[in-house]
């Protein structure tokens, strides 16, 4: 059957979303995550879109893109162009990295803007990968709190504030945001709860116990407490395993 042609963007907004290819990860340590921003840096220059909001996530990226003089099609073929090839050299691989029809949808109005917005900054915390929205390096929020960024577009969003603490607030606030028909999620555990259901799942009274156990029995485990509805980072937190090789036994998005 034919592909359903993409949305156009009256205002021409757009929630970009590129997923690894079969959900396999895209970055595998810090210097991929800080090449493909720098991908993104050269494309904005060459492109000249205007990027209000990012997110790298282990094998999904989020991106909030102000269309300019070019269609959103070319941007991003060369974003993920330019950062496959560089990709396939450093891994010495061939073939795909992305999935190959990346996910779009347009923002046409000042609510869902904001929507999708709080929805990129909060994506990791929601995952289960950090605690905070300043606990996850890889996405736009640290420059909206302050940090340096090279890339993101501030002053859109500013606007719709008396000041950059209202917006923060709203940016950290909980909430039940759905973009691109994404499935309900199932209610975060309390942490107060992880220690007994790790301890019951596991037989492990801490996380040093845990990491004396045998690779394959900590995944087994690690499979367990994810299917049991701990987040990645509560599952960090009580084996002693760091984040991202949680994420790699679960394969999460």
């Amino acid at each position: 059957m034919p592909r359903a042609a993409r949305k156009k963007s009256a205002t021409d907004i757009y929630h970009v979303m590129l997923r690894g290819i079969n959900k396999n990860e895209i970055f595998q340590d810090d210097e991929d995550y800080r090449r493909f921003l720098r991908t993104l840096s050269d494309c904005k220059q060459i492109s000249g879109f205007r990027l209000y909001a990012w997110c790298l996530m282990p094998n999904h990226i989020h991106l909030l893109i102000h269309v300019q003089k070019e269609p959103l099609e070319l941007i991003v073929k060369r974003i993920g162009s330019r950062f496959v090839w560089w990709y396939n050299m450093k891994y010495e691989r061939v073939g795909h990295l992305f999935q190959d029809r990346y996910r779009s949808e347009p923002v046409e109005n000042d609510t869902y803007f904001l929507t999708v917005l709080r929805y990129i900054m909060q994506n990791p915390v929601k995952a289960g990968l950090a605690d905070t929205l300043g606990g996850w390096p890889w996405s736009s929020y640290a420059h909206y709190n302050g940090g340096e960024d090279f890339i993101t577009d501030t002053a859109f969003a500013d606007g719709f504030f008396p000041d950059r603490r209202a917006l923060l607030a709203y940016l950290c606030q909980l909430n039940e945001d759905r973009v691109m028909d994404e499935r309900p999620r199932m209610p975060r555990i309390t942490d107060e709860k992880c220690a007994g259901i790790a301890a019951e799942i596991t037989g492990c009274q801490s996380p040093e116990e845990f990491r004396r156990l045998e690779r394959p029995v900590q995944w087994e485990y690690v499979m367990q407490l994810r299917n049991a509805h701990l987040s990645i980072a509560q599952i960090s937190r009580v084996t002693g395993l760091p984040t991202t090789t949680v994420f790699r036994f679960t394969k999460t998005e």
